[in-house]
């Protein structure tokens, strides 16, 4: 993976020094919290409900176990001995006090981390696969491509004020593990019919109170011009871009208003002037950038006894169905680490957990750690002979849920827990889901079921592209729960339909149960997904289900 250079490590010094002044002037009263919040979005600091929250990067969600044993570290010095894994791929600090953060970014900048335009009007964390590098259905590793972004976008001088917050997603695969499509920027790579890699480039996606999937703009970019594209279409979106209404500044509303047509043409015209100045140097970059990644030596050794394990031990068997990918090695897996624990809040991790995967990753996964959009942990190398270890090493620790992609791996945001902008709860009720369906012993014969919960209408829980969504919001100060079915984020992404009224917080588990039910009865045999079988059926037998009375005054 890459490794700060000594401008990197210069340049965050400066910066963490730059913003320990600032506090310093804020707590003397030189500066208002209405003058110091702009200061502190820029380096990832959030006043929530009840306390600061500093939201750290992890730029396309690849980290160290020397990294990931300091976020143990400021977890236990700093916070409450916790941290909370994002739809970023970011981790946040809730409880820090504002007089340690400078001392927290120091220590990030021991281990070449930073929290660097993670909020703010400007480029965001850049998030890419998380199975990157090692997928076995990937063209190329995205990743070289992710942090010749990063750098390019760090500090960008044009780009630090834009019209509002700006989301750039990369896969390397055919299969979209990035949620490309609800980005403002989506890149999946493609190959063109010469065989060459490319970029489908995607244009105004995103969630929020204005759900679109994005449009694709250039079914087939070449490798070489993508920076130069990348910076025409924000500079493009700086130009045109709304600030006279934030709920309609982000690049969706300027492609809906402008016309993918005008949009496109403007881009092209923009990228054919700076595709001139960048005259091949981010090419060289690239290159320097792409040594960093290279895939670890994957050693050979008897698979044998796993295969034997596998057969004899049906916990352990339970989870390498779930929780194991396929790797371009056949003598490896994927090892996806669940944070969703039934009854535990998704995302967290303790600093104990955190340092176990630092462990786990130095003994077993040639100390690769990625962090997924969907909130739990990977491993991405790993051998066959080591994973009935690696799963024992698990056990007893609260990361050996064999539910991935299960009704139980539930991504969630934060909520009124601690969000200051949320209007209802979204934790309680991804605890209280996913304990139901443990109790009902449910959700392995229910098969591949996404939910995903957000707290309000910002949908930092992703609810749009659920196969369930939920969407909490207020209504005359009571929590109200609308339910979206059919939902994918996948490179097939549709946004999801509203089933129709919510649902009160203690009406909202039953409701689930209704839909699932449904699904149990219609579905033409258990290979059929609860996606599949929305996408043949329709609404109807689902809202049949979640709303009985209805259909009772119907037939009255």
């Amino acid at each position: 993976m890459y490794n700060y250079t000594d401008f990197d490590e210069t340049f965050v010094r400066a910066r963490t020094a730059q913003f320990a002044a600032q506090v310093d002037r804020r707590i003397s009263g030189a500066l208002t919290e209405d003058e110091f919040r702009p200061l502190r979005l820029m380096n990832g600091v959030y006043l929530q409900l009840h306390a600061y929250m500093l939201r750290v990067a992890i730029p396309y969600g690849t980290i160290n176990p020397h990294q990931m044993r300091q976020l143990a570290h400021i977890a236990d010095t700093y916070d409450k001995g916790y941290g909370h894994f994002t739809t970023r791929q970011n981790i946040q600090f809730n409880w820090p006090k504002l007089t340690d953060i400078p001392k927290i970014l120091s220590d990030l900048a021991d281990v070449g981390m930073h929290a660097i335009q993670t909020s703010g009007n400007t480029i965001r964390n850049v998030t890419a696969d998380h199975f990157a590098g090692a997928a076995a259905d990937e063209i190329e590793d995205p990743r070289p491509v992710a942090e010749l972004l990063r750098q390019w976008s760090t500090d960008h001088p044009e780009f630090q004020f834009l019209p509002r917050k700006f989301k750039i997603a990369i896969t390397g695969s055919s299969t979209d593990r990035a949620v490309t499509r609800a980005h403002d920027i989506g890149l999946r790579m493609v190959r063109n019919d010469a065989g060459e890699p490319g970029f489908e480039v995607i244009v105004g996606g995103g969630l929020g109170r204005t759900p679109i999937v994005g449009t694709i703009v250039r079914d087939f970019l070449p490798k070489a011009d993508l920076l130069p594209y990348v910076e025409a279409v924000l500079s493009v979106y700086n130009m045109l871009g709304r600030r006279d209404n934030k709920y309609k500044a982000r690049i969706k509303i300027t492609l809906h208003e402008t016309g993918k047509e005008e949009l496109s043409r403007l881009i092209e015209e923009r990228f054919d002037e700076l595709r001139l100045q960048f005259g091949g140097n981010d090419q060289a970059l690239l290159a320097e950038i792409t040594a960093a990644f290279s895939t670890p030596t994957l050693r050979q050794a008897d698979t044998g006894a796993y295969h034997a394990f596998y057969k004899a031990d049906p916990v352990f068997r339970s989870w390498a169905d779930t929780n194991l990918s396929a790797h371009k090695n056949a003598d490896y897996r994927i090892v996806t680490i669940s944070l969703k624990k039934h009854g535990e809040t998704p995302g967290d991790a303790t600093s104990e957990q955190m340092r176990l995967i630092a462990d786990l990753a130095e003994r077993y996964g040639h100390s690769e750690i990625r962090i997924s959009h969907e909130q739990n942990v990977i491993l991405p190398h790993v051998h066959l002979s080591d994973l009935p270890t690696l799963h024992a090493a698990l056990r007893g620790s609260g990361l050996e849920t064999a539910n991935v992609g299960l009704i139980s791996d539930i991504i969630a945001c934060p909520g009124m827990d601690y969000c200051a902008l949320a209007t209802a709860r979204s934790i309680p009720v991804a605890q209280e889901i996913a304990n139901r369906f443990d109790e009902l012993k449910l959700e392995h014969d229910i098969g591949p079921l996404k939910i995903k919960i957000s707290g309000c209408i910002n949908a930092c829980g992703h609810h749009h592209v659920g196969h369930i969504g939920i969407l909490g919001l207020d209504r005359a100060g009571v929590e109200n729960y609308q339910i979206t079915l059919g939902g994918d984020g996948t490179e097939t992404a549709v946004i999801g339909e509203r089933a129709g009224p919510g649902f009160a917080y203690d009406e909202i588990v039953p409701a689930i149960e209704r839909i699932v039910a449904a699904y149990l009865e219609h579905r033409v045999d258990a290979s059929e997904t609860f996606l599949q079988a929305y996408r043949r059926l329709g609404l109807a037998p689902f809202k049949a289900a979640l709303y009985p009375d209805e259909g009772k005054r119907n037939a009255a």
